[in-house]
């Protein structure tokens, strides 16, 4: 049954509330607009995408997630090699002190890999980010169809 935009919205409002909560004091890092990309059934693998911005005076970094939709979470980006666009696994991602960095389509991105079952529209994936500082964010991200990238000739 799909997810309406209240859903949506209240998802985006949950990871707010959970890094707050998880984290000392207020929070450091915000987490806006959390979704994982569908799949096809049987489809093995998703990505999950997000906007994180950092409130503090240091730059903090994302070092890992978990999920229990899949066997395996890692951090990724997309690099340009011999003319082709290839995914590469990262050991964190940098949110420097009073800025914002997207994950997206393209870029930066968190892999599910292993999927325990299918990601259709209106499910939701439950992960946990984990930060060099030490906090942990509980984050539920709707399961959204995202359009396939288009590479610019």
């Amino acid at each position: 049954m799909p997810r309406s935009l209240p859903a949506a919205l209240l998802g985006g409002l949950f990871a707010l509330v959970s890094l707050t909560a998880q984290a000392q004091g207020p929070a450091v890092v915000e987490i806006a607009d959390p979704y994982a990309r569908a799949v096809p059934p049987g489809q093995p693998n998703s990505a999950v995408f997000m906007t994180l911005t950092n409130r503090s005076t240091e730059t903090r970094a994302l070092v890992a997630a978990t999920s229990p939709a899949a066997e395996v979470s890692e951090l990724h980006t997309h690099v340009h090699e011999d003319g082709m666009m290839r995914m590469r696994r990262v050991e964190r991602i940098e949110v420097p002190a009073g800025a914002s960095v997207n994950l997206q389509p393209g870029g930066l991105h968190l892999m599910l890999i292993g999927l325990k079952g299918d990601l259709e529209p209106g499910d939701q994936v439950d992960l946990t980010l984990s930060f060099d500082d030490g906090t942990q964010a509980q984050v539920l991200a709707p399961v959204r169809k995202v359009e396939p990238m288009k590479m610019a000739h």
